[in-house]
C-alpha cells in the first residue's frame, strides 16, 4: 500500500489532485498534504511517501528545491512535479533536480494516470492490475460519463479545468467552432441545466469543500473559485446551501468534517 503527498501554496488545487482519480484503486490508502515547503518535508520526513505531487513554485520557494530536500533527508519518493508554465527549461529543471515527470496545469486525469503508473511498475515495481476507469457520477447532475455524449463530457471537462475563469458557452462554442445555440439546447437536454447554472453550481460546490476543510478567507475562497463580485457569491451561496459560507464553516465540526 502507498502513500501520496500533495504539496501545492492553492487548498483548491489539493482538494482537486485528490478528486482527480481514483487514488485506491492504485493502491494509495494515506494522502498527506501541505502547502509549503517546511510542512511538506516534515510530512514526508514522518511518513514516508512513495509518490509526491509538487507545484514547481510553492510561495515564494520553487518545489525543485523540495525535491532535493526530501531526497537529502533520506526518503524515497518519486516526485511528479507540476506546474502552470509551458516553458521547456522548467522541465528540463525538474527532470534534472531527480523529478519523475513534470505535467502542465490544469492537470489532466490521464496523464496523472499516466505518470502514476510509470512510478508504480519501474520504480515501485509493484503491478497495474487494471487501467482504472474513472467514472463516478458528476457532483452536480449526478450522472456517470459513460451515460453521456462525449461532447458533453468534454464540456464538463473544461468546467473542471477552467471554473476559475470567466467561462462561458459562446466562448467553449468558438473554441470548439460549434453553434453555440446547439450547443446550449443539447446541454440542457443531457444535463437538465443551463450551462451557466452548471457553471455556478460547479463553482459552489468547490467553494464547499474549501470552507469545509480550510481555514481560507471567504473573499479569497470566492476569488479562488471564479467569483469577482463578494456579494453575487454570498447571495449565490445562501440560495443553494441554504446557509451562508460563515454558518457552514461553523458547522463543520457539527457535519462531520475535519480540517485538512
Amino acid at each position: 500500500m502507498y502513500t501520496l503527498l500533495i504539496v501545492d501554496d492553492e487548498p483548491n488545487v489539493l482538494i482537486g489532485m485528490k478528486a482527480l482519480i481514483d487514488w485506491e484503486s492504485y493502491g494509495v490508502m494515506r494522502i498527506e498534504t501541505a502547502t509549503n515547503c517546511s510542512d511538506a518535508l516534515v510530512r514526508a520526513v514522518d511518513t514516508h511517501p512513495q509518490i509526491a505531487l509538487i507545484d514547481v513554485c510553492i510561495g515564494k520557494e520553487f518545489g525543485q528545491d523540495l525535491v532535493k530536500r526530501i531526497r537529502d533527508s533520506g526518503v524515497d519518493c518519486a516526485c511528479i512535479m507540476m506546474s502552470g508554465h509551458r516553458e521547456f527549461g522548467y522541465a528540463i529543471e525538474a527532470l534534472r533536480c531527480g523529478a519523475w515527470d513534470y505535467l502542465l496545469k490544469p492537470v489532466q486525469a490521464d496523464k496523472l494516470r499516466e505518470a502514476v503508473e510509470h512510478i508504480i511498475r519501474e520504480k515501485l515495481h509493484g503491478t497495474v492490475r487494471q487501467a482504472p476507469k474513472d467514472d463516478t457520477p458528476d457532483p452536480i447532475i449526478s450522472r456517470k460519463a459513460s451515460e453521456m455524449p462525449t461532447l458533453i463530457n468534454k464540456l464538463l471537462a473544461m468546467v473542471r479545468a477552467e471554473y476559475r475563469q470567466n467561462i462561458s458557452l459562446k466562448s467553449i462554442a468558438d473554441r470548439l467552432r460549434m453553434n453555440s445555440t446547439y450547443l446550449g439546447q443539447l446541454f440542457i437536454k443531457e444535463t437538465g441545466l443551463k450551462f451557466s447554472e452548471y457553471v455556478m453550481l460547479y463553482r459552489l460546490n468547490m467553494a464547499q469543500e474549501m470552507i469545509l476543510y480550510t481555514d481560507e478567507k471567504i473573499a479569497v475562497i470566492a476569488e479562488e473559485v471564479g467569483y469577482s463580485n463578494l456579494n453575487y457569491f454570498y447571495t449565490h451561496f445562501r440560495s443553494y446551501f441554504n446557509m451562508t459560507p460563515s454558518e457552514m464553516r461553523l458547522r463543520r465540526e457539527e457535519l462531520g468534517f475535519k480540517r485538512q
